[in-house]
């Protein structure tokens, strides 16, 4: 039988790596997304060139040759460098997740009308004024539900970080596993985790919808 007494505490610890991990990458994520989407939506046809062969070539690789590369191909590569299994988990997170938000930010400033950049102009703006003050508002409002949808997909990602040995909370399943010999019950509750992990996410998305709507 499942000792919660005995193996929960190192579950928690797992769940708050994780937690951590999606906190700080999914904000570095967005960062990088805004760039690129912003770099995807430029008039300068070599920023939209550059933007969109990193946007494409990580979308179509798995986050798991992401993360393996920088643990392992890079150090070999660049011998001085060496990257932490944290590091190494929060940089392949945020790489991963910066290409899936760009598109999603290109998206949304693609779903503006166009008349809105064209009354920017008529006012005088310069680019950066009319994405800061013109553009991104209404861009906002189309790119979070889909942005919420994605974080949603990154916490369920961020279990391939224990390929790399980091302890998260799938890690950390495998390890009371090899202990308690409960597979089943371990991983319900590890699946129970998550579950508690990501809902906060999806109801935080449909309380923004309603407040749009």
């Amino acid at each position: 039988m499942f000792d919660f007494g005995q193996f929960m505490p190192p579950l928690l610890r797992g769940a708050m790596l994780t937690i951590f991990l999606c906190v700080v990458s999914g904000i570095l994520g967005t960062l990088i997304g805004l760039i690129f989407g912003l770099a995807r939506s430029s008039s300068v046809r070599l920023v939209r060139w550059v933007a969109s062969i990193y946007v494409n070539f990580i979308r179509g690789i798995p986050i798991l040759i992401i993360l393996l590369f920088i643990y392992f191909a890079l150090p070999l590569m660049f011998p001085t460098v060496t990257f932490s299994q944290g590091v190494t988990a929060i940089a392949g997170l945020s790489i991963y997740s910066g290409a899936y938000l760009a598109e999603i930010f290109r998206g949304s400033i693609a779903a503006v009308p166009r008349g809105q950049m064209e009354a920017a102009d008529a006012l005088g703006m310069h680019y950066m004024q009319k994405m800061r003050y013109v553009i991104l508002p209404q861009a906002m409002k189309v790119a979070i539900p889909p942005a919420i949808g994605f974080l949603i997909a990154l916490v369920k990602a961020s279990s391939l970080v224990s390929v790399i040995g980091s302890t998260d909370l799938t890690r950390a399943g495998r390890i009371i596993t090899s202990q308690n010999h409960l597979p089943l019950n371990t991983f319900v509750v590890v699946a129970a985790l998550y579950f508690l992990i990501s809902y906060p996410i999806s109801l935080l998305g449909r309380w923004y919808e309603r407040r749009l709507t």
